[in-house]
């Protein structure tokens, strides 16, 4: 009898002890605590052996968008169908690339609102909204966007556009901590991913446009304090500098450019190699563009336009490669950065590649900044090459628009923007989601600094006064996906899109993922770039596509929501349907969600009176308070995210004084111009609007 009773009583042990090990209900708060409590430093280290999970911006340190899944593949993805929807009923730009755990998927949409989502069911789990001031939005130079969070011990980090850093409780989705990262009275905003490394949260900024000095900040992942800040160009001399990499740079510029701010702000690309231990961030264009006048007498302008190399652990400076020297175009080089080990002449060399706004694709030595390689990828003909000896542009004559009103290509949108490109290493190519675009630039006839933290201060307009030089090769304008050999330095196939401005792409063992500024959600064949298969998703993509598997079965997400620099003013499709997260799984065919149709825009016509001189006036202030966001005033498409006003209904001009001057609007992000402009303005550009629309309607007409 004590030996039965011993015996269960072992048996009662063992199954109390099962028990307390069994696994928690998928989604539930304890298995949502469980998994994100389990993301430290080693698994983020490791993430590529947990091909399973996407766990960072860019999958990896590498941030290579690669993934070795393959049970979607060229011989199965004829059965790749919508598996589930989910609408987040936003109307601006989604740029988020989300982050998946265990069937848990943390994304970001437009004014820097956080989700979590229960990806084997497509239902949300949390929202977490970091209330930004609507108003705040005027700040933002290219849409009121977000390009996704970091999760780091059971937190989730996101930057919101007006700058906070916040650290969200990922199970409940409550806040944990927040620390304001920038002067919010200057045109800093943050648009980008945080990036955790070694137990610190590393984030910059964007503003170069509005007159900002730009930086990067590492903070402690657990309590939120700041451990460094790295400045990327130099302030007022006569305060002292910050670092000896600041007065480094202070030799390479000239005049009194600290009073623009200067700019170099790192508002996207970053990766990280923890053998050598170096962060690598993009750094951005000058503040103003034009180098004549923010540094009169010329000069490298560093760090403007460079990749830098930085310690992880303090912020100092290890070495810096500059793609455009005393940058004038607006040539960022904060377009992603892909670390790869490539064997170049017979040897295995760690590089580090990026295809900037410049148009030229650099193959860099991650280990000091040495320059390797560097070929135009689209059309260029600001420079003529790139010297092999110096590693510097060889420009044209014409480049810096000094004496003509001159076509640069390519255009400030870059030959590759924001839009994360990816590397396979199966097939050794990388995959650049680009564009052929050109820009008139000319020095503008006066030019007045306005630090008011919300004006453009490019310091590059057309001047009537000079000559127009054009390019002697007009290629139009538009898309295309280009797979890029970066040994041989050049391009392997490529797809034209119809539109200049399409999505991210995600790279597989086979395929190549991309949606399109027409709607379409697309598969390439990786080496050869034949279409494979596509899927209508009916309104622009510009977001990247990501892949992840669930209890065994492999799915494909792809963040849907017109938007974005261009995105704010056209659009290529019918309608624009509200912000949407698809995901796609062999098998599987649910319908897409029924958006309601919208109705057709028409050209305003209503009577005005006002001079020539009146409607002037409107046009110049239109041109410079309202164009970046509703499209230049010529325009005849209905606008995209942000309405053309050619197009508004009557109704608005009836409102329209109040709309501009008393924020009547505020909630839909349209800022209050109370303080900038007087009645009179005010109807000069409702004069000039209604006056434009109706030259327009008599050129359709004729």
């Amino acid at each position: 009898m004590k030996n039965q009773l011993k015996l269960l009583a072992t048996l009662g042990g063992l199954a109390l002890i099962a028990g307390c090990q069994t696994e928690p209900e998928k989604g539930s708060l304890e298995h949502l605590t469980k998994i994100s409590e389990r993301i430290d430093g080693e698994r983020l280290l490791s993430a590529d052996a947990t091909p399973q999970d996407w766990l960072s911006y860019g999958k990896n340190y590498k941030e290579n968008r690669f993934s070795p899944l393959n049970q979607i593949n060229a011989s199965t993805i004829d059965s790749l169908g919508l598996a589930w929807s989910l609408d987040l009923g936003t109307s601006r730009g989604i740029e988020a690339t989300p982050i998946v755990v265990d069937g848990i998927m943390y994304s970001t949409g437009p004014w820097s609102m956080v989700y979590a989502i229960d990806a084997r069911k497509g239902e949300l789990i949390w929202t977490y909204d970091p209330e930004v001031p609507k108003s705040y939005g005027e700040k933002a130079c290219c849409d009121v966007v977000n390009r996704g969070v970091a999760i780091y011990k059971g937190k989730v980090y996101v930057g919101t556009l007006d700058g906070r850093l916040i650290a969200i409780n990922a199970a409940t989705g409550e806040k944990s901590w927040e620390t304001q990262t920038f002067d919010q009275a200057k045109g800093y905003t943050i648009t980008g991913a945080p990036r955790i490394i070694d137990g610190k949260v590393i984030i910059g900024n964007g503003g170069a446009e509005y007159g900002v000095r730009g930086f990067v900040t590492a903070y402690d992942a657990l309590t939120g304090d700041e451990i460094w800040r790295f400045y990327t160009v130099p302030g007022n001399p006569d305060e002292g500098y910050e670092s000896k990499a600041m007065e480094e740079a202070a030799k390479t510029w000239t005049g009194e450019w600290w009073k623009f701010g200067g700019g170099g702000t790192v508002w996207d690309a970053m990766a990280y190699d923890p053998e050598l231990n170096l962060l690598y961030i993009g750094v951005g264009n000058g503040s103003p563009w034009n180098r004549d006048i923010r540094s009169p007498e010329g000069g490298d302008n560093l760090f403007l336009s460079s990749i830098v190399a930085l310690n992880p652990a303090d912020g100092t400076k290890e070495w810096h490669y500059q793609t455009t020297p005393g940058d004038s175009w607006d040539y960022t080089a904060t377009q992603h950065i892909i670390l790869a080990d490539l064997e170049l002449d017979g040897k295995l060399r760690k590089v580090l590649i990026q295809a900037p706004k410049n148009g030229f694709f650099y193959v860099i030595d991650r280990t000091n900044g040495e320059f390797i390689s560097g070929e135009p990828y689209v059309y260029v003909n600001w420079a003529e090459g790139i010297d092999k000896a110096t590693g510097r542009p060889i420009e044209t004559s014409f480049a810096r628009y000094s004496d003509t009103n001159s076509e640069i290509a390519p255009s400030p949108v870059g030959g590759h923007n924001w839009q994360p490109m990816a590397f396979s290493p199966s097939t050794k190519l990388v995959y650049i989601p680009a564009r052929e675009m050109a820009m008139f630039y000319g020095q503008p006839e006066n030019f007045s600094f306005i630090d008011d933290g919300k004006s453009w201060n490019t310091g590059s307009a057309y001047n009537a006064t000079k000559a127009v030089r054009l390019d002697t090769l007009k290629r139009g304008t538009f898309g295309k996906l280009i797979a890029w050999d970066p040994i041989a330095q050049k391009e392997v196939w490529s797809v034209k899109h119809a539109t200049p401005w399409n999505a991210g792409v995600l790279a597989t063992e086979n395929l190549v993922f991309q949606g399109t500024g027409l709607g379409d959600f697309v598969a390439y064949d990786a080496r050869s770039g034949e279409k494979v298969w596509s899927y209508p998703l009916k309104t622009g993509i510009i977001a990247s596509p990501i892949t992840y598997e669930i209890d065994g079965i492999q799915y494909v997400t792809i963040p849907v929501g017109w938007g974005g620099v261009l995105g704010l003013w056209m659009s290529f499709t019918e309608q624009i349907n509200p912000g949407t997260i698809y995901t796609f799984a062999l098998g599987k065919n649910e319908s897409l969600p029924d958006f309601p149709k919208k109705e057709s825009k028409q050209l305003v016509s209503l009577d005005f009176d006002a001079s020539p001189e009146e409607l002037e006036h409107g046009n110049k202030l239109y041109a410079r308070y309202c164009s970046a966001c509703h499209g230049g005033g010529g325009q005849t498409a209905g606008g995209g995210t942000i309405p053309n006003l050619n197009y508004s209904k009557a109704a608005i001009f009836e409102m329209f004084a109040q709309i501009v001057t008393e924020g009547t609007f505020l909630e839909k992000g349209m800022p209050s111009f109370k303080d900038r402009l007087e009645e009179q303005d005010v109807a000069d550009i409702k004069n000039y609007i209604l006056s434009n629309a109706k030259t327009l309607a008599e050129t359709q007409t004729n």
